[in-house]
């Protein structure tokens, strides 16, 4: 079978009907945006939203970086950087042949190229997708973590960064250098207020790296908007390709696969200049708070709290997770009487949000793992989580659901499954989290209480407040005891 490339689209290979193909001539595409993090978050959504403007503006083309490893420009350089966007749902799965990524850079390989790409006059945007631990910031502050190993590399190596911060910073000083103007940095990452986070931990970066050139007055006048973006993108199998191979005729290493929903909210503040993203479905609002923390508490807390309950109760997927009548009614209860009451929107709005979260978590074509969302917990439940407590705590309100799915996994993060196999904690955090759990065998108490004493997930607050440890200590006896399906019972 021949595989997916210009030359191929060119020659007509694809004939199947209905199969959505460039409307653009590429060879005209320059780049705009340089994108770090290019995983398969981004390619389902911010490079599906270019892709479809490139005919009306060809200068926003991506370069995309990869941070860590270089398996994405691996498997998209043979095929010139083309890749099969398949969004599924229970009708089937519709292909997509999406062209706005132009190259892909390998950081650990190309790092000063990259830089160098960065700091040229034609990129006015530099978005990132580093999930949050590529932040090197603490969680549960949002500041800069000027001891993570990275960033102590960065400082010590201003010229050779590894980190996304380390990488931004080195840019923008071989802009300043130039006397240029500085790119707008977008993240698209699931962090509360994440322009607001992106700035505050570039601009640490940038006083701790000035020395007095000029570097950290600089950084203050770069823009940071922030963005809400919503879209479930499963991790691709082979049997995916497959797939899509026989829809398309032709062979695609890393198709992504997704579902029909998706959104994107953007704070307005481009200095810069951007594409005209509200031409293409994006929304351009002033503030995007409202919008961020709304999928932040409904559907990533939802999504975490499944992800470690329905691994546990021996689901795989989310939609055999969401399909057990007491995780349904536990996540409907945690949207409904937990998290809908402390965001700002509107009792309609809510309940609407939340029944369309509810129908594409039981999307029986997406096959989203639990395994997958349950990763970097200690990254994520700060912000998905424990913030919706803090607010529910301060209003003098209960908060049942939500503790049991901190209890979900701190029950997860043990290593162990309730059949005794062993469980792949994926976390930056796994061997300290780990030696904690083997430390406390199956004493809920010793556990509870050295999973709260890790302050970069819970903060110096939320251990000293009674209800909290034991709310969340409650829940994880219960774990232990009785397994997932009966706490969840209890509960729901």
């Amino acid at each position: 079978m021949p595989r997916l490339s210009m030359s191929e689209i060119q020659s007509g290979a694809i004939r199947t009907p209905g199969i959505d193909v460039m409307d653009y001539d590429r060879s005209t595409v320059t780049p705009g945006i340089v994108h770090l993090g290019i995983g398969a978050f981004h390619r389902a959504h911010m490079a599906a939203y270019v892709d479809s403007l490139l005919a009306r503006t060809p200068d926003w083309g991506i370069i995309g970086a990869s941070l860590r490893r270089p398996d994405t420009r691996e498997a998209l350089e043979p095929q010139d950087f083309l890749y099969t966007l398949a969004v599924r749902d229970a009708s089937g799965t519709k292909p997509r042949i999406i062209g706005s990524i132009l190259d892909v850079l390998d950081a650990n390989t190309q790092r000063a190229e990259l830089i160098e790409t960065m700091a040229s006059p034609a990129i006015r945007i530099v978005s990132l997708t580093v999930t949050e631990k590529g932040y090197c910031h603490d969680p549960s502050t949002g500041e800069l973590d000027q001891k993570h190993p990275d960033i102590v590399h960065d400082l010590a190596h201003p010229e050779a960064p590894i980190s996304a911060p380390g990488i931004i910073v080195a840019a923008l000083e071989l802009r300043r250098q130039r006397g240029l103007a500085p790119f707008t940095v977008m993240s698209c990452d699931n962090l509360p207020s994440n322009g607001r986070t992106a700035g505050r931990i570039v601009r640490r970066l940038a006083e701790l790296m000035d020395g007095g050139a000029g570097l950290a007055g600089y950084v203050q006048t770069v823009s940071f908007p922030s963005t809400m973006i919503d879209r479930i993108v499963p991790a691709t199998t082979d049997a995916d390709r497959a797939i899509v191979a026989d829809i398309t005729g032709l062979e695609d290493a890393w198709p992504i696969m997704t579902e029909p929903f998706t959104q994107w909210v953007i704070e307005d503040d481009f200095p810069a200049g951007r594409p005209p993203f509200e031409t293409v479905g994006a929304e351009l609002v002033e503030d995007v708070e409202p919008f961020e923390l709304m999928k932040l508490r409904m559907l990533n807390g939802s999504h975490s709290s499944m992800a470690y309950l329905g691994y546990l109760s021996g689901y795989q997927y989310v939609n055999e997770a969401i399909a057990d009548p007491g995780i349904h009614q536990l996540i409907h209860g945690l949207m409904t009487e937990e998290a809908m009451p402390t965001l700002p929107m509107s009792r309609a709005t809510l309940e609407a949000y939340r029944d369309q979260l509810l129908a594409r978590f039981a999307n029986p074509a997406l096959k989203h793992r639990t395994w997958q969302i349950a990763m970097d917990g200690t990254q994520k439940l700060p912000q998905r989580l424990l913030g919706t407590i803090r607010d529910r705590l301060e209003a003098a309100q209960p908060f049942p659901r939500l503790a049991l799915g901190v209890a979900a996994w701190m029950r997860y993060v043990t290593g162990i499954d309730e059949a005794g196999q062993p469980i792949d904690v994926k976390d930056p955090m796994a061997a300290r989290l780990r030696e904690i759990a083997d430390g406390a065998g199956q004493d809920p108490v010793k556990l509870a209480n050295g999973l709260l004493a890790v302050t970069e997930v819970f903060g110096t607050d939320l251990p000293q407040v009674a209800v909290f440890r034991d709310t969340v200590t409650n829940h994880l006896k219960s774990l232990l005891e009785n397994g997932a399906r009966e706490a969840v019972r209890r509960v729901s």
